[in-house]
């Protein structure tokens, strides 16, 4: 489990265009890490949505957003596009980074078990130190919640 003052886990993860995106090569500049179950459900296109929506702040904050789920990179590219999302999209496909910062787990619905991504962000400041920690994120709010974690 990471917990915040710890140093981020470093990962490389393939973007929605292709790229290989690896963590410690944005240092210099804050980093929200947000984990979402899938693309194109109705929670996680709301938290893209508002995060889409308030994105000249997180700019203005100097912050790079990416958005992490099981998904591959051919799902993130029609996700990005049908909603018009400016972030970077990152394929986790394996849960390998999910794994690592403790939010793949069990989850529950209608009555059935399965395993999955827990809505969860990480905030990571310009030293690659975790400044915070949100489990169980709401995506009605997502975007100002983490706003406010970045202006603390």
């Amino acid at each position: 489990m990471v917990t915040e003052g710890q140093l981020a886990p470093d990962f490389t993860l393939t973007s929605d265009s292709g790229d290989s995106v690896r963590l410690s090569s944005l240092r210099g500049k804050p980093v929200v890490l947000y984990f979402y179950p899938k693309d194109d459900t109705p929670g996680c296109t709301k938290q893209a949505c508002g995060i889409r929506d308030a994105y000249g702040e997180f700019e203005r904050a100097g912050a790079v957003v990416l958005g992490v789920s099981p998904d591959d990179e051919a799902s993130h590219v029609e996700f990005k596009e049908k909603y018009g999302l400016p972030f970077t999209l990152l394929a986790d496909t394996g849960h390998e980074v999910a794994d690592e910062y403790g939010v793949w787990g069990e989850k529950k619905y209608l009555g059935r078990s399965y395993m999955g991504v827990n809505r969860s962000t990480f905030v990571i400041d310009a030293d690659g130190k975790v400044k915070k920690v949100m489990h169980d994120v709401e995506p009605d709010t997502h975007a100002d919640d983490v706003l406010a974690a970045l202006g603390s």
